[in-house]
């Protein structure tokens, strides 16, 4: 089914080498998972930047943001008998995983959608010591009224939680700390309120490795409750290991669309699609057997964490949905898709 993608011919639009490392002694590993959103009547991506040391022989090191807000570096010997160094992306060691990277977001502008550089009025946004001491990642934004509401993944030692931040200028933001606690991420809020509540989808992690998606209700998008889980994963199909929500779910006169990733044990990331009542989103009317994309190209195959297509940003057009996603955990890449071939590729339940 991933004849449903048209993938932008620019592809890759970003990569590594295409952004300069915030401070000297590291340097950019990977691009991922954008965010979107539109302001002053441009397409703007609010990047995932994870920046790393250079490696030297027989050590492995990675930085954290120390309790004075410093960015510090870690290092420890390949042969100390602790250390768990078997994934490129996290590494065990006298029980705690530490992250290889330290991420945080940077601001991307474009007029056409398909050409985009760094914008200077806009800052980097870095997490802060305590609960984003290992960074923060994969920030989704919607826009509700006249507020752009960002929820990300805050990362400590801690564990992994939703952290949030909201803006109307995207120069001044109100930090509202963490709002969903570990284990949970991918963090979506729909665009506006139903019944009077402003609702999100969420995933929760359980001990025995079981990720869902949920969804949650809010009086004001700070706190949440009503917590239900509807989305899960499938034991003999592409999503038998993980799945988390995308973006922020599209309104059709069918229902509410989300785009969505999911994994199997091999770690191979595709996107597929549900459907959910468009008076009451907790219930899911329909979704896709298969992907309606899935990792082919060379840039989505061979990368710093390979057979990976994720997305958490896109724009709507009438019809046309763009995707901006990540590409084997490096690259940010574009394609299209039409609303309604994937509605009709839905299977209702």
């Amino acid at each position: 089914m991933d004849g449903l993608a048209e993938r932008f011919i620019q592809n890759p639009l970003l990569r590594p080498a295409d952004v300069k490392a915030s401070m000297p002694g590291l340097k950019v590993a990977c691009l991922l998972n954008p965010g979107v959103f539109q302001f002053n009547d441009k397409t703007f991506l609010i990047v995932r930047v994870a920046e790393r040391p250079e490696q030297s022989e027989g050590k492995i090191s990675f930085p954290i943001i120390n309790a004075a807000g410093k960015t510090v570096i870690k290092e420890i010997a390949l042969d100390d008998a602790d250390l768990i160094a078997s994934d490129a992306r996290v590494i065990r060691y006298r029980g705690v995983d530490w992250l290889t990277t330290l991420s945080h977001l940077r601001l991307f502008s474009s007029d056409d959608g398909i050409h985009f550089s760094e914008d200077p009025d806009y800052p980097p946004i870095f997490g802060k010591p305590g609960l984003e001491s290992f960074g923060i990642e994969d920030c989704r934004v919607a826009k509700i009224e006249n507020t752009y509401w960002l929820t990300y993944t805050a990362v400590s030692e801690n564990g992994v939680g939703v952290g949030m931040q909201a803006t109307e200028d995207w120069k001044h933001f109100t930090r509202h700390g963490m709002i969903l606690p570990p284990h949970n991420k991918d963090c979506a809020l729909f665009p506006e309120k139903i019944n009077g509540k402003f609702y999100a989808l969420h995933r929760p992690g359980t001990i025995d490795n079981k990720n869902f998606i949920w969804i949650a209700s809010s009086p004001d998008a700070v706190h949440w409750g009503g917590h239900k889980c509807i989305v899960k994963t499938r034991e003999d199909l592409w999503d038998n290991a993980r799945v988390g929500a995308g973006a922020s779910p599209i309104k059709t006169p069918q229902g509410w669309l989300a785009i969505y990733h999911g994994a199997n044990h091999e770690h191979r990331y595709c996107l597929g699609a549900f459907l959910m009542d468009p008076d009451d989103p907790a219930k899911v009317i329909a979704r896709t057997a298969g992907p309606i994309m899935e990792p082919q190209e060379p840039y989505e195959l061979e990368g710093f964490f390979g057979h990976v297509v994720f997305t958490n940003g896109h724009i709507v057009d009438g019809d046309t949905i763009t995707i901006y996603y990540g590409a084997a955990d490096e690259l940010v890449c574009g394609a299209r898709f039409s609303i309604s071939k994937i509605l009709n590729a839905l299977i209702f339940i």
